[in-house]
C-alpha cells in the first residue's frame, strides 16, 4: 500500500522520541511487498551475510526467545501468511518453510518478516546493541554500531547526547513485555532501493540535477521496541516503506501531505539537514512541493 504511513505530514516531529503504545497484534506489519522483501532479504543474506548479521556476546537464548514469540504470534495474527509445521514455520504464499531448529535463530526470524531485527541489552551503564540482522540499512553500518551503547549507536543524531539519551534509556527501562511501542523516522533518498548503505559521497551525487527529484523517494522507518519476557532484552524492529516523491501529486490528500512535508523541511536546522543528507537539495524539494500544492 503506497503511503501507508505519513509521519512527515506534521503529526510527528522529527528528532524527538515520539514513541507511542502499539497493539501487539500489529507489532509485525506485512503488506503487498511481503514476498518481494523476503526474497530480497534471502538474496542479501546469501551474498552479504557477514555485513548483515552481527553479534556482540552470547545472545543465543534471547534469539531463541524471539523465535518462540514469532512461532506463537505470527500464525495467530497473520494466519493467511504463516502456518506452523513439524519442520518449521511455513510462509504460505511463498510455499516455503523456514527451519526453526537452527544455530541462527535471529536469522531465521529475519527471514520470516519484512522487518530488520536488532537486540538491545542492559548493562550497568546503558543499553547496548548486542545482535542484529540489518538487510535494509538507512545509511548506517551494523558492524560499526554493534556492541555500542545508546550514545554510540545514535552518535550522529543531532541533539541526542545528554538529555535525549537519558530519556531514551529511561523509556527502555520502563518497557514491559507485551506492551510494545512504535516510533517513526523519515527522510528523502535519491532512489527507492531498500538497502541504502553508508557512503562518503553526497546523497545526491549519483544523479544529474534534472533527474534527482524525479527519482527521489520518501523513506519511512517504522521502528518498534518490545521487551522479551524471559531474557529482559529488547527487540528493536525496523520496517522500511519507500514511495516515489512524485506520486504525492496524485494522492487524494496531496495538499495536506505536501504542505506538511514542505513545512517540516523548512523547519530543519543546518545540522539536521546535513544528518538527513538534504542540505544541498532542500530548496529544490521545497519548490517542488510548493508547485504540487499550488496545482492541487
Amino acid at each position: 500500500m503506497a503511503f501507508a504511513h505519513t509521519p512527515y505530514d506534521g503529526s510527528k516531529q522529527p528528532f524527538t522520541i515520539g514513541a507511542e503504545p502499539l497493539d501487539p497484534a500489529r507489532w509485525i506489519e506485512p503488506d503487498d511487498d511481503f514476498l518481494a522483501d523476503l526474497a530480497l532479504k534471502d538474496e542479501i543474506l546469501r551474498t552479504r551475510f557477514d555485513a548483515t548479521v552481527q553479534r556482540s556476546g552470547d545472545t543465543r537464548a534471547a534469539e531463541a526467545e524471539l523465535q518462540d514469540l514469532f512461532v506463537q504470534e505470527l500464525p495467530l495474527h497473520c494466519p493467511q501468511l504463516y502456518r506452523l509445521r513439524d519442520d518449521g514455520l511455513e510462509i504460505i504464499p511463498a510455499g516455503c518453510v523456514i527451519p526453526l531448529d537452527t544455530d541462527q535463530p535471529l536469522v531465521a526470524c529475519a527471514r520470516l518478516v519484512q522487518e530488520d531485527l536488532c537486540l538491545m541489552r542492559r548493562d550497568e551503564r546503558s543499553w547496548r546493541l548486542v545482535a542484529g540482522v540489518l538487510c535494509f540499512p538507512s545509511g548506517w553500518s551494523l558492524a560499526e554500531k554493534i556492541g555500542g551503547d545508546l550514545d554510540a549507536v545514535h552518535g550522529p543524531v543531532p541533539g541526542f547526547p545528554g538529555r535525549m539519551s537519558d530519556m531514551v534509556c529511561r523509556m527502555f527501562d520502563r518497557l514491559v513485555p507485551d506492551r510494545p511501542v512504535v516510533r517513526w523516522n523519515w527522510s528523502v533518498y535519491g532512489d527507492g532501493s531498500r538497502r541504502q548503505e553508508p557512503s562518503e559521497e553526497p546523497a545526491w551525487s549519483r544523479f544529474r540535477p534534472d533527474e534527482a527529484l524525479a527519482r527521489a523517494h520518501l523513506r519511512i522507518e517504522r521502528q518498534t521496541l518490545r521487551r522479551l519476557a524471559r531474557s529482559g532484552d529488547i527487540v528493536f524492529t525496523i520496517r522500511i516503506h519507500s514511495d516515489p516523491l512524485t506520486a504525492l501529486a496524485n494522492h487524494p490528500e496531496r495538499l495536506r501531505l505536501v504542505t506538511g512535508l514542505r513545512d517540516q523541511l523548512l523547519a530543519l536546522n543546518p545540522e539536521q539537514l546535513a544528518y538527513k543528507g538534504l542540505a544541498s537539495v532542500r530548496d529544490d524539494l521545497v519548490a517542488m512541493l510548493t508547485r504540487m500544492g499550488v496545482e492541487a
